[in-house]
């Protein structure tokens, strides 16, 4: 495979990485905006409920790496699966918090952050190989 060939190849894990960084961070910021609306600053409850926009949105963007590291790079189906999980509970998520659920906000915001911990870790310990690239191919072609 030539370098550019081999670049374009990660580019489905290098997107997966960043999705993951970024939800990650996202869901820190999610409980930092909560914990400071809690002191008292109510226009932070603004932010915390936009923010949570942000979170679903990037949440479906990891679902799509994940699919994709899954077609083009032979990874294992559970991180797909546990992308889509975490899409579906940020929803919950934010339909708990607009109702003003907080006994299932809170544990289910703290879920979030161990399954986006999970696959964050995952994408950094995860490293494809050659064969697991053929067998995606080999998978789609057939």
């Amino acid at each position: 495979m030539s370098g550019r060939n081999a670049r374009r190849g990660r580019r489905p894990l290098h997107l997966m990485r960043t999705a993951a960084v970024l939800v990650l961070l996202d869901t820190l910021a999610q409980a930092a905006l909560a914990g400071l609306f809690v002191t008292g600053d109510l226009d932070l409850l603004t932010w915390h409920s936009a923010n949570a926009d942000a979170l679903a949105a990037l949440t479906l963007t990891q679902a799509a790496a994940a699919l994709l590291v899954r077609w083009r790079q032979g990874g294992p189906l559970w991180p797909v699966g546990a992308s889509v999980l975490l899409t579906v509970l940020v929803g919950a998520q934010q339909a708990l918090g607009q109702a003003r659920i907080l006994a299932g906000h809170l544990p289910l915001g703290m879920a979030i952050f161990g399954l986006a911990t999970a696959l964050t870790y995952w994408t950094w310990t995860f490293t494809p190989t050659a064969a697991d690239a053929r067998m995606a191919t080999v998978e789609v072609t057939e």
